[in-house]
């Protein structure tokens, strides 16, 4: 798919946003880093360290950055497109654990 630059809505942004993903390496990683996420904002609401909620975007984008740079081999889509980048993150996870997208 070449690159697109304007999307009307996220159901036309989604196909390209998976086809930037089609790494399984770089799937993985973004997953972890979504469940990790997860996991850091719950422990922080649970235990009352709101200072930890600073670290979500570094997990977040971190393993998604290191799957594009070093499997992928492309430029995350959050640079151009940074809504329908976190949106579809959310949406590959929930396609991932109900089996949709192979893991």
């Amino acid at each position: 798919m070449s690159e697109q630059t304007d999307f009307r809505n996220f159901s036309e942004f989604y196909p390209y946003y998976l086809e930037e993903h089609s790494d399984v390496t770089c799937r993985r990683l973004h997953f972890v880093g979504s469940l990790l996420v997860i996991v850091v904002a719950l422990y922080a609401i649970i235990s009352a360290k709101l200072a930890w909620l600073l670290l979500l975007p570094v997990i977040g984008y971190g393993f998604a950055w290191v799957g594009h740079f070093f499997f992928e081999k492309n430029r995350p889509a959050t640079f151009k497109y940074p809504w329908y980048s976190l949106m579809g993150d959310w949406v590959m996870f929930r396609d991932i654990l109900i089996g949709r997208i192979r893991f």
